[in-house]
């Protein structure tokens, strides 16, 4: 007796209730941390591993004083915006949204500065300026002096003056920031090798402060948009309102999530009965493996609630595919539980189950190392949510694999199922249809396959990964309709930041008079960039061009830096630009309350940097992120003039896509590290280099024919679709691996190949259409997400699982035919 077989009939078998009442204390203590299981959407979870942009994105946001911890609300009444009625009802709803307990400020038209109501002049700014909430300035007369404001056109209101906007700013605490910075230089000390065991405790500590702080901010972001929301709803009777922002989107695509993840779940598991009870009409092969399916997905959520591993957009399908796959195994396992009971009908049901483990482990646990395979290239991609999806899904086939060798023989023991007499009766399945069209159409399959891989090729040439951020969502959704309002009327809707360092003054020998030339009162040329500050004409106008030049991109929306400033104070000055004199008092000029306004979000004497803040519009025609970074860049260093390390482009649009850029390194990598991984697993399995390159060839169809598909549809690559080809390897070849199984049992018989391969259609075949047809459709459950990047994977993964299901069926016996890897024949 093998060890195999006398490890399931002396020790697991005998003892079913002592097997389960130990897995249902793992259960239990699995069950302990299951409320911490958490969600994760934050920009953190979607940027490449030790991505440098990260940490910039952080330093500009501190160094300037701004964030993107806020929310926009787009007000578009029914009647004209610029009438009492209508001002006193923004102002209503501005007071209520700052009541709310997190909102740290508003900013919206009502309380910015007026600069002709009246006419203001550099020496008045400080006790002249009016605005909407403190003086009665006519609301046409305000209209005028908003729109004529450089500042508020495509930012507070829209060039119409139809739709205006309200900034909610929800502040971050400098605990969280101070948190960030301590655990840099911890992290950076222990990677250097400077750290002991006590930086390595603070760490720990640092990572737990920080966990801590962030689920606490999260909650009362979730609380602060609900009540924001409850009190825009308020209002919908009189305007178009729409919510936008940041926190908004974080919080909804969580929202997305939760929804995914209980719709996904619950409607895979209501599917997986349909198609159990349909299939095997037997309530025990209903509730066996759905129990199985169950107990796998509680103890991973668990297993991540002890841990505190955040599930992201991404991962999110980990529930649906870890039902899907887990029901793979048992159906297998299922069905050839049943070809054993066919066969020996009077045979006791422990015989008959200690049989189908001994045929199926060998199989399946190739089958599961593949599958771990595909999902473990994953890793190797280097963006972050891609990387952790991967080594879920990995962990999770291990106790999928797990449950299916031990918990479900435990459960078949304990519920052994009858005879089905249909199974007895027999009767030709519809795989027994592939065998023979396989048989006698055999060139046909040969040049379709020839045909669908030159056509996929084609298609693989048109992919491409530039893509719209607010094609992600459905168009019913409030994040798709706030987004387009905001990029159509308020000037755009993913930030960029432009940040130009001031190279170093030269080295004078201490002498302050070294020059002749004074920047402040005339043209000194480059002699100007040796004062140490900004606010120099020189400098100025050097920033200016770089202002102008990014204006005047058809991409961008608004554009915001010290020029705008310089152009409100020359509205001011009555028209005439600042001379280098009124230039150089410019810091003292503007009111101690409006700084944080003009003039700290752009310049910082302290780091010697100004900044430009830009807004993309992201439903702009042709929009081509990366293209429009390297132009930035090569002008601003080329035509411009800048050296290269004075020039830094971050914020989320670097982020985004630096990203975007590495997915089709990822795409590359991850399929060379599957295939790779498979031929050695297929050498090692079946020991001829033959049935490997057969074994492989029906896989590389299937992925290539989703790539191409894709190509053709014009369906770029994003941080969902970049997984299917990969994930439909791993999936794919299980198939592969069970008929080349089967189909080597079967030649043993009678050493026919024909013979074998109608058999092996008529066994294994059955079982691979079964757990096909549930992958297939189990994942069109996807397309009831919000998100459209979680439909496409959803729907092209199901299109690869059919390729993959017809390659297995047609391709791959006809190669064997056609090769004859096994040796001669009798045919």
């Amino acid at each position: 007796m093998s060890p195999l077989r006398r490890f399931y009939r002396q020790l697991l078998l005998p003892h079913p209730g002592w097997v389960l009442v130990l897995f249902a204390l793992i259960m239990g203590g699995m069950s302990l941390q299951i409320d911490r299981f958490e969600l994760d959407a934050s920009a953190e979870s979607l940027v490449l591993e030790n991505d440098q942009a990260l940490a910039q994105y952080r330093q500009v946001n501190q160094r300037f004083s701004t964030s993107d911890d806020f929310l926009i609300v787009t007000y578009t009444p029914d009647e004209t915006l610029f009438s009492e009625a209508e001002l006193s009802r923004l102002a209503s709803l501005r007071d209520e949204l700052g009541g709310i307990e997190a909102v740290g400020s508003t900013t919206s038209i009502l309380s910015v500065p007026l600069l002709h109501s009246p006419e203001l002049t550099l020496d008045t700014t400080d006790t002249a300026i009016k605005t909407l909430d403190e003086d009665p300035v006519p609301p046409q007369t305000a209209r005028q002096a908003l729109l004529s404001n450089p500042l508020y056109p495509n930012l507070l209101i829209s060039e119409d003056g139809q739709t205006t906007a309200i900034q909610v700013t929800l502040p971050t605490p400098p605990r969280y920031f101070e948190l960030i910075e301590e655990h840099q230089q911890l992290r950076q000390a222990l990677d250097a090798g400077d750290g002991d065991p006590m930086t390595a405790e603070r760490l720990d500590q640092v990572e737990r402060d920080y966990q801590s702080l962030t689920d606490q901010l999260d909650q009362r972001r979730d609380r602060t948009i609900a009540k924001v929301r409850a009190t825009l709803d308020g209002y919908r009777d009189h305007a178009e309102i729409h919510l936008g922002g940041v926190p908004m989107i974080v919080a909804d695509m969580i929202r997305f999530i939760q929804n995914d993840l209980s719709t996904f779940g619950l409607g895979v598991l209501a599917f997986l009965l349909l198609t159990l009870a349909v299939i095997f009409r037997q309530w025990r092969w209903v509730v066996v493996p759905l129990l199985c399916c169950s107990f796998t997905v509680w103890l991973m959520i668990g297993y991540l609630g002890w841990v505190q591993w955040p599930v992201t957009v991404i991962s999110s399908n980990f529930v649906a595919l870890l039902l899907i796959m887990t029901l793979s195994l048992t159906i297998h396992l299922m069905v050839r539980y049943r070809e054993y009971q066919h066969d020996e009908p009077d045979a006791e049901p422990q015989s008959t189950l200690v049989n189908t483990l001994a045929a199926m482990i060998k199989p399946c646990a190739y089958m599961a190392i593949t599958t771990i395979v595909a999902f473990g290239s994953l890793t190797v991609s280097g963006i972050r949510p891609v990387i952790d999806f991967g080594w879920m899904m990995t962990l999770g086939l291990a106790v999928a694999f797990i449950m299916a060798f031990i918990i479900f023989p435990v459960l078949l023991r304990l519920l052994p199922p009858p005879v089905d007499q249909r199974v007895r009766a027999g009767g030709t399945p519809l795989t027994h249809h592939f065998a023979s069209v396989t048989d006698r159409r055999g060139g046909l399959v040969l040049l379709v396959a020839v045909t669908l891989a030159v056509v996929s090729a084609m298609g693989i040439s048109r992919l491409t990964v530039e893509n719209s951020f607010v094609d992600y969502f459905k168009s019913s959704t409030e994040i798709h309709q706030g987004m387009v309002t905001i990029d159509n009327r308020l000037g755009g809707t993913t930030p960029l930041d432009v940040v130009i360092t001031d190279k170093p003054a030269p080295d004078t020998g201490g002498d302050p008079f070294a020059s002749d030339c004074d920047p402040f009162l005339e043209d000194c040329g480059d002699d100007a960039d040796h004062r140490d500050t900004w606010y120099t004409y020189q400098k100025m106008e050097r920033l200016e061009s770089v202002h102008d030049y990014l204006d005047g991109l058809p991409e961008t929306g608004k554009v915001l830096s010290i020029i705008s400033t310089l152009d409100v104070l020359a509205e001011i000055n009555q028209g005439e630009p600042l001379d280098a004199l009124e230039l150089a008092f410019v810091p003292a000029a503007v009111p101690d309350n409006l700084k944080d306004t003009l003039l700290t979000p752009y310049i910082s004497e302290v780091h010697d940097q100004a900044r430009f803040t830009i807004r993309l519009r992201d439903t702009a025609p042709g929009l081509n992120r990366d293209q429009l970074l390297e132009q930035i860049r090569d002008h601003l260093t080329g035509e411009l003039g800048f050296a290269p390390e004075r020039v830094t482009l971050t914020g989320m649009t670097v982020m985004y896509n630096n990203m975007l850029q590495s997915l089709f390194d990822s795409q590359i990598k991850t399929i060379g590290v599957v295939f790779a991984a498979i031929a050695i697993m297929f050498l090692i399995l079946f020991r001829s280099w033959k049935l490997a390159l057969i074994g492989i060839l029906p896989n590389m169809l299937a992925a290539a024919s989703v790539l191409g598909l894709m190509g053709w549809m014009g369906v770029p690559l994003d941080l969902m679709t970049i997984t299917v080809a990969a994930i439909t390897v791993g999936i794919a070849v299980d198939d592969t691996i069970h008929y080349i199984h089967r189909f080597r049992e079967e030649f043993r018989k009678d050493r026919s190949y024909h013979g074998a391969m109608y058999r092996a259609h008529d066994s294994i075949g059955r079982a691979m259409f079964y757990t096909s047809l549930t992958i297939i459709v189990g994942f069109s459950i996807l397309v009831l997400s919000n998100f459209l990047p979680t439909i496409y994977f959803g729907l092209f993964t199901g299109f690869a699982m059919l390729m993959a299901l017809l390659g297995a069926l047609t391709l791959l016996p006809r190669l064997i035919l056609l090769i004859r890897p096994l040796g001669p024949s009798v045919d």
